[in-house]
């Protein structure tokens, strides 16, 4: 075995950990890193070799998590329109849930929730994770920010859910 098989049995915890955060379901989550392990080995070609293996796996995982969701909405539209909108009754389980409180960090939306992963337990720097999203380090704090003023408001009960601005 060599030494890039050794870091990324490694990394594998902390993969798991991390798509655990933004599923909320461990099958789901163990489905999510191998589909990120099977993406990154893919592209093997075009990482950059002086790039951080971990940061760039922990993209690679964030864009297949975020691309889910998106397929997944766009399918519950085309469901919707061919068989009309569903009825909103909540079940038995989405009542109990409802009726439990969630822990704020949980409340969080998943981007929200992935910045303050990134720093608060990987001790990702921001310029690490500009550099895995694509965008400014200044960008980077202001969302980080925003996560942390939403985290504390939530702790405190001051809002039900965070607030999310749209930009174009």
């Amino acid at each position: 075995m060599n030494a890039l098989d050794e870091e990324i049995r490694q990394l594998l915890p902390r993969l798991r950990r991390f798509a655990l955060s933004l599923t909320r379901d461990a099958s789901s989550a163990d489905d999510l890193v191998q589909s990120c392990l099977e993406r990154a080995l893919s592209r093997w070609r075009g990482k950059r070799p002086e790039g951080d293996l971990r940061a760039w796996l922990f993209s690679i995982l964030y864009r297949q998590f975020v691309d889910a969701h998106r397929r997944a909405r766009r399918y519950a539209r085309m469901l919707e329109f061919f068989a009309g909108p569903a009825q909103n009754e909540p079940s038995v389980e989405r009542s109990v849930i409802a009726q439990t409180t969630l822990q704020a960090f949980e409340q969080l939306n998943p981007e929200q929730r992935a910045l303050l992963y990134w720093v608060s337990i990987e001790g990702l720097g921001y310029k690490e994770i500009a550099e895995m999203l694509d965008i400014p380090i200044g960008t980077v704090m202001s969302r980080l920010s925003r996560a942390r003023q939403a985290l504390r408001q939530l702790s405190d009960g001051e809002i039900a859910s965070p607030v999310l601005r749209r930009l174009k």
